[in-house]
């Protein structure tokens, strides 16, 4: 323990929590350990919640959730070296999906390093996340703590949201100053994140394209979520009369039982389109890179794309009429610049997707009328579907190969920033992490579809979730593998295929040694009674949701990837 705060001296421990506070940030996610076991301890003592959890990743995980969600830098807070590389997916993935988060983790001393004397968890950290982050920072002197916490959020929010590293070495955490000189040095950000206005003649040469569109689309990614503009993004889509297709995370933004949305008709109108317009959205692998035949024939359409960095445009292809500006702001100019007598798209485009769309969706409803045993993701789907229909304001976090890919087009949502997945990278293991954050930040319940591969990524932090009785129900699609349970070991030898789990594993099991509840559901009767009572009592449950394990495909719906896939 280092020498108290006394009433005429203050340490970096507390100049640390009160810049936090300062900033109004009351959370941390984070383990504890050396050297900042102590911070976790006098953070919890000044009013800050502390959520500690049983891995750095998946408490980083959760602080880019809770950025998200704010749009105020979510806190990681991990011990040296081993912790600190723990907490650097997360911190990766936070910046490759623009979501705010401040890794900060204590370190060895730095002469000790850099000399290379082999001190306790020795590392040079602050080289080594460089390349992974937006910024990063060291702090060495307990006067520079309000600096370098300032300089992290602001990093974190502005522009294009992302993750930043915070280096404090162990030694800082003793250091002693003067009590009103330390408080003095304190920084509180103001507007860390401000207004960014688009060109006027950006905004008009974006409507003047519109104008000319037959067959216009709306495509809107996470960062119209992020923004929070929800009302203004809801009256451009209405106003313009122009069909919008959401990406996963911005499901909701709309309702997407909203008559504009193409969801149902996906790859028609990519395909059909003749001017898209990006808002928040980016060009990347998710959409084909804006080329090939998702896109129709080649050079065909027009893009106009609405992003706060300038270096996104032409990343992929040539974009017609880029918008540089916040969201929010890009938004209001052009419904401003729209007027009153705005004509809408052609009707025989609107007539074209509707027709696809209620195909689509007839289709789709016969499917999820049906109710096998085993039951199978669309099935199993469908209740999930129906619960979230009736409880609207549950957040729904989703992560797996098939039961990512299914749910995405089967759970509609109704609001926004209700809906947290793997984003741009697809990566595996943000399941518990996301549910965590959702539940702290929101308090509103939070359904977690899981594949039974996902969930093997963090699926320890069910304690975290019983420990802190959050409402956090756990649905593990059970199949007995990634992606289906029924390969062979092709050597013919006693090792079951690399794919294959146990048989018939009961994952409720877990939740009920930490005093969670916890449901084996094998019917889509079982399964619907069992999410009710959890979404309603709010108590931490996991349902082991068995599902035939031949349903399911080799990847999901990304098979182009699999060399494998494609070889054959």
């Amino acid at each position: 323990m280092t020498a108290p705060t006394t009433d005429s001296t203050i340490d970096g421990f507390h100049l640390v929590i009160e810049a936090l506070k300062l900033n109004d940030i009351h959370t941390i996610f984070g383990l504890p350990g050396i050297p900042i076991t102590d911070l976790t301890r006098m953070a919890q003592a000044e009013g800050m919640r502390v959520i500690s959890f049983r891995h750095e990743q998946h408490a980083g995980n959760a602080a880019a959730a809770a950025g998200f969600l704010t749009q105020k830098p979510g806190i990681c807070l991990t011990v040296s070296a081993p912790g600190f590389l723990n907490g650097l997916t997360a911190l990766a993935n936070a910046t490759v999906n623009c979501f705010p988060m401040i890794l900060i983790s204590g370190s060895s001393e730095r002469e000790i390093v850099d000399l290379q004397q082999g001190d306790y968890e020795e590392m040079d950290q602050l080289a080594i996340a460089k390349p992974l982050c937006k910024a990063a920072y060291r702090v060495l002197h307990a006067q520079d703590i309000g600096v370098g916490i300032a300089r992290a959020i602001r990093s974190a929010v502005s522009g294009r949201p992302g993750g930043v590293y915070l280096d404090l070495p162990a030694k800082l955490f003793a250091q002693t100053m003067d009590a009103i000189a330390g408080r003095q040095s304190l920084i509180k950000v103001v507007d860390p994140a401000p207004r960014q206005i688009p060109a006027a003649d950006a905004v008009q040469r974006a409507l003047d394209l519109l104008k000319t569109a037959k067959r216009p689309l709306i495509l809107l990614g996470k960062g119209a979520a992020y923004a929070q503009a929800d009302a203004d993004i809801r009256a451009l889509v209405e106003k313009s009369g122009i069909p919008y297709l959401p990406m996963s995370m911005a499901k909701g933004l709309l309702p997407d039982t909203h008559d504009q949305s193409a969801s149902a008709a996906r790859s028609f109108v990519l395909a059909e389109a003749d001017v898209v317009m990006l808002v928040g959205a980016r060009l990347n692998w998710l959409l084909s890179h804006g080329k090939g035949k998702t896109w129709g024939a080649p050079n065909a359409k027009m893009f106009i794309q609405i992003d706060i960095a300038p270096t996104e445009i032409d990343s992929n292809v040539a974009i017609a009429a880029p918008v540089i500006g916040d969201i929010g702001s890009c938004v209001s100019a052009l419904l401003k610049g729209m007027g009153a007598n705005w004509t809408k798209p052609p009707s025989d485009w609107i007539g074209a997707i509707t027709e696809r769309k209620e195909k689509n969706l007839s289709k789709m409803a016969q499917t999820l009328a049906l109710t096998p045993t085993p039951m199978n993701f669309h099935s199993a789907l469908a209740v999930i579907r129906d619960v979230v229909k009736s409880r609207p304001d549950a957040i729904v976090v989703n992560e797996g190969a098939n039961t990512l890919d299914f749910a995405r087009s089967i759970v509609d949502m109704y609001e926004p920033r209700k809906r947290l997945d793997v984003g741009t990278w697809g990566i595996m293991g943000i399941g518990m992490g996301f549910a965590v954050a959702a539940a702290v930040t929101t308090g509103k319940p939070v359904i977690a579809i899981e594949g039974d591969s996902a969930f093997g990524f963090s699926g320890m932090e069910v304690e975290t979730i019983c420990r802190y009785n959050l409402p956090v129900c756990v649905i593990v699609f059970n199949n007995n593998g990634v992606y289906r349970g029924t390969d062979v070991n092709q050597s013919g030898g006693t090792d079951v295929a690399p794919t294959v789990f146990v048989k018939n594993a009961r994952y409720d099991k877990i939740i009920e040694a930490f005093g969670g509840v916890g449901v084996h559901a094998t019917t889509s009767e079982q399964l619907s009674v069992a999410l009710k009572y959890a979404v309603a009592s709010g108590k931490p449950t996991l349902i082991n949701a068995v599902i035939d394990e031949t349903a399911g495909t080799e990847s999901g719906r990304i098979t182009m990837l699999n060399p494998q896939t494609k070889k054959n």
